[in-house]
């Protein structure tokens, strides 16, 4: 497969694909392709469907295949922001924030990650359940707003506000943790948990995630009388 992220605000990623190449996604976030690309909607099996349905996606996975010859496909993302690219591996899974999986090569695989902490199942709320993706194969993942990368060290820790984390190494874990001070919890405007990262591996945080948005436009919007 070649591809090219083309945009810069609402950008998207257009695949070249080999005959009989394949590409997977979870949204409707296919916006042109050749007449040659067949579509196939497949739950994946019941255990697979079953772990989509509890992080809260869809059943479904659309599979896309080039047939008679090479094909192309091209997924946008929903939210402005940026598409990066990430390569899969089989000694380098990655864990991504469920809004963050764009698009993949069929070769990778996608699971539910569960959280190891209690902590983190418990009061993570419903933006933190996340994906696990393995295999081999490239993954497009969608950013919202613009993506810092950092390389975390072994103990190494990163606080984030839950929501700005779109994806870390397997090799990283995390936690949530309570806001410090019962002041800071109640004034300081930051939330009462923070989600706490921990080296080795690398970590890939978003300045915008949708959520926030979405917060900062109702608070402006005038109240219904």
């Amino acid at each position: 497969m070649e591809y090219k992220i083309q945009g810069e605000t609402t950008p998207v990623v257009i695949c070249q694909l080999s005959p009989g190449e394949s590409m997977v996604t979870e949204k409707g976030s296919m916006v042109w392709m050749t007449p040659n690309m067949e579509m196939e909607t497949s739950a994946g099996g019941l255990g697979k469907a079953f772990g989509r349905m509890f992080s809260g996606e869809s059943i479904f996975q659309n599979i896309y295949t080039a047939r008679d010859g090479s094909g192309m496909i091209a997924f946008a993302s929903s939210f402005p922001g940026s598409i990066r690219a990430v390569e899969i591996t089989p000694d380098r899974p990655v864990v991504v924030q469920k809004t963050a999986f764009l698009a993949a090569q069929r070769e990778v695989d996608l699971s539910v990650f569960f959280q190891k902490k209690l902590g983190a199942g418990f009061f993570g709320g419903e933006g933190f359940i996340m994906q696990k993706l393995s295999g081999r194969g490239t993954a497009f993942l969608e950013i919202d707003g613009d993506a810092v990368e950092y390389d975390l060290g072994p103990g190494q820790q990163m606080i984030v506000d839950t929501g700005n984390l779109a994806m870390m190494d397997a090799t990283c874990s995390l936690d949530i943790q309570a806001v410090k001070g019962v002041k800071n919890m109640i004034f300081g405007g930051e939330g009462v948990f923070h989600t706490v990262v921990t080296g080795p591996g690398r970590i890939v945080l978003q300045t915008m995630p949708i959520s926030a948005l979405a917060g900062a436009v109702a608070s402006v919007l005038p109240s219904k009388s």
